[in-house]
């Protein structure tokens, strides 16, 4: 009788332990198809891997030659490596028209390569009527084809920007700000002169200010801006503004978007969690200092294939 019960109460435990086996291994199966369907989460494009519906379409356009190649590599890594939620984010750079056989080429590579290059139909210059160019051109380039089959969306980005390639845009802090914000008749950047915080004064900071689309498509349909040309660019484009009346949404986004602490002007900010964008980056040593405040590495993954400390 003994043995029996002894028998019975190890029978017992086997039981249980064989349940609480298969438990935990159908839990790892579950948990490993649930991970082998997903979509991953580690995206490290500018772009989410799906975006939805409602999510910011924002094109970031970052005027600059052709023959700058090894900034726009730079600058590739930049925001390549940031990954982004809420939005859809399209980062091009802008220059004028090739006018050298070797451009022809390397351009054309960069273009198969990446796709993200602008070439507008102009004489190459900073502030002759390029950035008139670039906010006149867009429309004609990108609005959907009402003759077109395939479903695109309108507009096809809520917001464009022209920013400067030594302006470091975060480009996850750039959608928390927009988020609330109005997306028409919406101008948005640094108020110039620096002092001021009335964004109705003045105008916005060429380190990178934005428009949303519908006065995108005002730029290229007025005759304002197509009279007023010549001059510091983001000087000129405010002066569109006040004169067109455009813009009577506007954001000033002081102090989450400054000049490079160093040397110390008026127009300076020390690094901080909050920022949106550093301006005035034109050293690699500015650029390190700014990318290692914001432990842009913090995502690199452990191998041994490499040892970086």
């Amino acid at each position: 009788m003994k043995n029996l019960v002894v028998l019975s109460f190890f029978f017992v435990v086997f039981l249980f332990t064989f349940a609480y086996i298969n438990e935990i291994r159908f839990d790892h199966l579950s948990n490993f198809k649930k991970c082998a369907t997903s979509p991953s989460s580690s995206n490290t494009s500018v772009l989410p891997m799906k975006s939805s519906e409602n999510d910011i379409r924002i094109l970031l356009g970052i005027p600059t030659m052709a023959d700058h190649h090894e900034r726009r590599h730079f600058l590739r890594l930049i925001y390549g490596t940031q990954s982004v939620v809420g939005a859809k984010i399209d980062v091009k750079f802008v220059f004028c028209n090739l006018t050298k056989e070797d451009q022809k080429i390397l351009v054309a590579l960069e273009i198969i390569q990446h796709n993200d290059i602008i070439i507008l139909n102009c004489k190459e210059n900073m502030d002759k009527g390029k950035t008139y160019t670039y906010f006149s051109s867009l429309p004609d380039m990108l609005n959907p084809d009402p003759n077109s089959p395939n479903s695109e969306p309108y507009p096809p980005y809520h917001y464009v920007i022209k920013g400067d390639d030594d302006t470091y845009f975060r480009l996850q802090k750039l959608v928390d700000t927009l988020i609330p914000l109005p997306r028409e008749d919406l101008y948005f950047g640094y108020v110039i002169p620096c002092p001021s915080m009335d964004p109705f004064v003045h105008y916005m900071s060429g380190m990178g200010y934005l428009v949303s689309w519908d006065i995108v498509e005002w730029i290229k349909q007025s005759e304002i801006p197509k009279n007023r040309l010549v001059g510091p660019e983001d000087k000129i484009f405010g002066e569109w503004m006040r004169e067109g009346r455009r813009g009577k949404n506007r954001f000033n986004a002081k102090w989450h978007m400054y000049n490079y602490p160093e040397p110390p002007t008026r127009c300076t900010h020390e690094l901080w969690p909050d920022t949106v964008a550093v301006h005035l980056l034109k050293t690699q040593e500015k650029w390190i200092r700014t990318l290692s405040y914001f432990n842009v590495t913090q995502n690199l993954k452990p191998s041994k294939l490499y040892h970086i400390r």
